[in-house]
């Protein structure tokens, strides 16, 4: 029977050295009451500690004071397990400082990894990651000189290789839902996102651990069987927060982003406005960027199924709008979302009119099976082979998310990356673009540091991949990068190979790329 507590008594059930699961995708879903209780009393008692958090996604509020990075910066956790960190400042910080142990694995895998632990099992076994970072002939998950534990194994299966990857075992579940009705059954009315609430609920309870969820209110009635998304049957402690937050941390409730009310095409630029979020996260307006999407779009096809991650590729889905595509288009994102458009910045992982939300597990499902006509992701850097960086500098790991799973498994992909970076400055003038001032970081380079996309799974996968900039497009061929498009006003020779610092072939036929901006 569950019981209903206040956040500080339901921190009070965390032991020390529990493993922490968290229900979250990045800003969305994050029961940021229930963290900031658990910094307040480490911070008043020194306990919980040596915590070991695992999240398929990230679990930060993108500012060092917001949900845990408090008691992470304070000393409260030993071990980190997630997909994104850079929600999580504080953490990346503790991390490059080898202060604790942290491992960074594809959120598709996380993801899955909690409906094995649910069932029992001992773990995953799965072709996501090989030839990548994660693979142990590569590095391995692990992030620094602490990060020893054994996450990955290669291993051969029906003469195929494979990875394994090991289940976690959560003693601590924390979810936000939105309402408890008398017999604990959460709904979600409100939320974004499910992520995989029920799965991780599940995985706890087979642990023997506890389900702790936060909710806004308290229902008298009952609702719809299939409306709920953890029953009551599962649930420990429920604490109820009636100020808590649709997208952590901004205030207010968007109902186009929980499915209150359904989006037309034509109504959509209207409610995207609507998501103009504060801070760093918020959706990007640089010139560059925009070229990018505007020539990224022109990749998609009608009827195309598609992904957009995060960073520049979320100029992708307004391009396609403006294009209007959107009718003839099904855009997902890996949190759950079908159908509508991914919503941008600190809103990353909801979707603005969509038709169905599943939850991670069963969106990795589709995914991994092959479900994506195309997808558009970013990237830190890429190399002459083609292979690309999407997850780690140094002192800096912003973290794989999904990245892994959907380049893996998708027939077409278009990287969305600026040329270069730190201070680049573009203007469309005439149909023509000027480079007004280069970037100090050049964004490709001879080889990568980390592999999170591997062009020799591309070649032997049949992949088609693309790789868009401001300034030209190169396309993936057998020996490396060939140049394809060079923009208008753009000179080939100055602007794109000498500032390249490796030879790559240049296609016979190289056309003018198409601005659209």
């Amino acid at each position: 029977m569950f019981r209903i507590l206040t956040a500080d008594q339901a921190a009070a059930l965390i032991p020390d050295g529990a493993t922490i699961g968290v229900n979250a995708f990045l800003s969305l879903g994050n029961p940021a009451e229930l963290q900031q209780a658990i910094g307040r009393r480490y911070e008043a008692t020194g306990h919980p500690n040596n915590l070991e958090m695992f999240c398929s996604s990230g679990f930060g509020g993108w500012d060092e004071r917001l949900c845990a990075d408090p008691y992470i910066a304070a000393g409260a956790v030993r071990s980190i397990v997630a997909s994104h960190l850079s929600s999580m400042p504080a953490a990346m910080r503790m991390i490059a400082q080898n202060k604790i142990e942290a491992y960074n694995l594809p959120l598709g895998v996380l993801s899955h990894l909690q409906r094995a632990a649910a069932g029992r099992q001992p773990g995953l076994f799965t072709r996501v990651g090989l030839n990548l970072f994660v693979d142990p002939r590569l590095e391995g998950p692990g992030l620094n000189d602490r990060s020893k534990e054994e996450w990955v194994r290669l291993v051969e299966l029906d003469g195929q290789e494979m990875l394994f990857y090991k289940a976690p075992k959560i003693d601590v579940a924390l979810i936000r839902g939105t309402s408890a009705d008398p017999n604990g059954n959460i709904t979600f009315d409100k939320e974004c996102v499910t992520v995989d609430a029920l799965a991780l609920a599940q995985a706890a309870k087979a642990n023997g651990g506890q389900v702790i969820v936060q909710v806004e209110s308290l229902r008298s009635d009952f609702t719809r069987p299939r409306n709920v998304i953890v029953p009551g049957v599962l649930v420990d402690a429920v604490v109820v927060c009636p100020d808590q937050k649709q997208v952590a941390p901004v205030g207010g409730y968007n109902p186009s982003l929980s499915g209150d009310i359904h989006v037309p095409p034509a109504h959509m630029d209207y409610w995207v406005k609507q998501l103009t979020l504060p801070g760093k996260r918020g959706g990007s307006q640089n010139p560059a960027h925009q070229v990018i999407g505007a020539r990224a779009a022109r990749e998609l096809r009608p009827g195309d199924v598609v992904n957009i991650g995060i960073g520049i590729p979320e100029t992708v889905g307004p391009a396609a709008a403006r294009l209007g595509l959107l009718n003839s288009l099904t855009l997902t994102v890996e949190s759950g979302g079908i159908g509508g458009l991914p919503a941008p910045g600190l809103a990353f992982g909801a979707a603005i009119g969509a038709d169905a939300v599943v939850d991670t597990a069963q969106q990795f499902d589709f995914y991994d099976g092959g479900g994506l006509d195309i997808c558009f992701m970013g990237g830190l850097e890429v190399g002459a082979d083609g292979c690309v960086n999407a997850h780690r500098l140094p002192g800096r790991t912003p973290g794989i998310g999904g990245f892994a799973n959907i380049t893996q498994s998708t027939g077409r992909i278009v990287f969305c990356v600026s040329f270069t970076a730190g201070g680049l400055s573009v203007a469309v003038e005439d149909g023509r673009l000027r480079i007004l001032r280069e970037g100090e970081v050049r964004k490709f380079v001879p080889q990568v540091r980390s592999v999170s996309f591997s062009a020799k799974n591309a070649h032997q996968s049949g992949q088609r991949v693309l790789y868009v900039t401001e300034r030209c497009v190169f396309q993936l061929g057998e020996r490396g990068l060939v140049l394809t498009e060079v923009a208008p006003g753009v000179d080939p020779q100055t602007q794109i190979l000498d500032l390249l610092g490796f030879p790559v072939e240049v296609s016979p036929e190289l056309k003018p790329m198409e601005l659209g901006f």
